[in-house]
């Protein structure tokens, strides 16, 4: 079985961000900076690397500087354009010209399931990218890629899944699988937050999916579950007897932004990957001695 191509990326964004406060009191902890640019446009130009032209943004009705980061800023763009700063002006023009950029608001915080059904009418019937903001895989788009491929190819739903050790597997979502052909996994079973002994495998979701549309109608039939939420690994469990469901292994966890020295790690890390690496490390380095390191 084919699927139709995946073109719409849907980006849930509309957290209270308060691992972050007081920084995320005032600013979506999602406009947040990593190295020299918001968290969220590093996974808006994974999508796109990965060859998505249309993004859902789910925020809540304090997350407008999202919308204005991708949206046209012209009296900045007149400035640069008389000052003839032709390289700051190319960068501010080219965030607005990623994708196509739509924003829906998020009535109330009931979840991550509930998050992504609030993108039903934008998506429509064809499938469609999940991307978790928090979780940054700085890898040009190719985990999405491949993912993509595999749901394009079976015309299932396909989550990513990394090995984790011991009962670190209690505190995320589970895949139980009957099958492995290389990277992907057959999932016959998916347990949201297993007590270790109960976890059919070592396999965690982390924050990448590419689902098929039927989940729309199987989160609207999902029953909230701890904390009232309503939980997407619910509603995907739901998906496996009905049309299967495939897993991509990755090796690279990447970066859990969501997380104050994860945000640092990844500051760090991925600016050594920037044409300005010596001059960081310099800096690294005078710090650390200055601070008797």
């Amino acid at each position: 079985m084919t699927a139709a191509a995946v073109r719409t990326a849907v980006v849930p964004a509309a957290g209270l961000g308060t691992r972050f406060l007081p920084a995320t009191k005032a600013v979506p902890k999602e406009m947040l900076t990593v190295v020299d640019r918001p968290s969220i446009q590093w996974v808006v130009e994974e999508a796109v690397a990965a060859g998505i032209d249309d993004i859902v943004v789910v925020t809540s009705p304090h997350k407008k500087p999202l919308d204005d980061h991708f949206d046209r800023a012209v009296e900045l763009e007149l400035a640069l354009e008389e000052e003839a700063k032709v390289d700051l002006l190319e960068k501010v023009q080219e965030v607005t010209g990623l994708a196509r950029f739509r924003f829906t608001r998020q009535e109330s915080p009931l979840g991550l399931g509930y998050a992504v059904s609030m993108a039903a009418r934008q998506v429509g019937d064809e499938p469609f990218a999940v991307l978790l903001p928090d979780e940054l895989l700085a890898d040009g788009g190719q985990t999405l890629k491949q993912m993509i491929e595999v749901a394009e190819s079976t015309g299932e739903s396909v989550v990513a899944l990394i090995e984790t050790v011991g009962a670190e597997i209690s505190n995320y979502g589970c895949a139980g699988y009957s099958s492995r052909d290389g990277d992907v996994v057959n999932i016959d079973r998916l347990i949201e937050k297993p007590a270790f002994e109960d976890a059919p495998s070592n396999l965690r979701i982390t924050g990448r999916y590419v689902l098929t549309p039927e989940i729309f109608d199987k989160l609207a039939r999902t029953e909230p579950g701890r904390g009232g939420e309503i939980q997407l690994t619910d509603a995907m469990a739901m998906q496996i007897d009905d049309r299967g469901m495939r897993g991509l292994v990755i090796d690279d966890i990447g970066f859990d932004t969501g997380q104050k020295t994860d945000w640092l790690r990844a500051n760090v890390e991925l600016s050594l990957r920037t044409d300005d690496s010596l001059a960081i490390v310099a800096m690294l380095k005078a710090v650390l001695e200055s601070n008797g390191f």
